[in-house]
């Protein structure tokens, strides 16, 4: 993922439980030296969140990547837990309709 293309910004945690994540409690560039574990949020030109990284130590624990309807609802989620399983999850105008579960 290119941060030049893509608005970069890091946040200490999010909120809720819908999708796309609710990243909270932005902090600066150099802030997070100090951290062992903060999200870096990547953006679109218009301000949606289409890749989270959740990082520990440097390293990617936990990734969610979204695309959008042309309405700005989510149509898809992928989502790496840090064992490397991936969910894709797709929607339509915020009803699930498909959950698919790849090794």
């Amino acid at each position: 993922m290119d941060s030049e293309n893509n608005n970069c910004r890091y946040f200490i945690s999010y909120s809720g439980i819908k999708l796309p994540l609710n990243l909270v409690n932005e902090i600066k560039d150099d802030e997070r030296e100090n951290r062992n574990t903060y999200f870096r949020g990547f953006y679109d030109e218009h301000e949606r969140l289409i890749r989270c990284e959740k990082l520990v130590y440097g390293e990617i624990e936990l990734l969610h990547c979204y695309n959008y309807h042309d309405s700005g609802v989510v149509r898809q989620a992928v989502i790496t837990d840090v064992d490397g399983e991936v969910t894709i999850l797709v929607f339509n105008d915020q009803v699930e309709l498909e959950k698919q579960i790849e090794p």
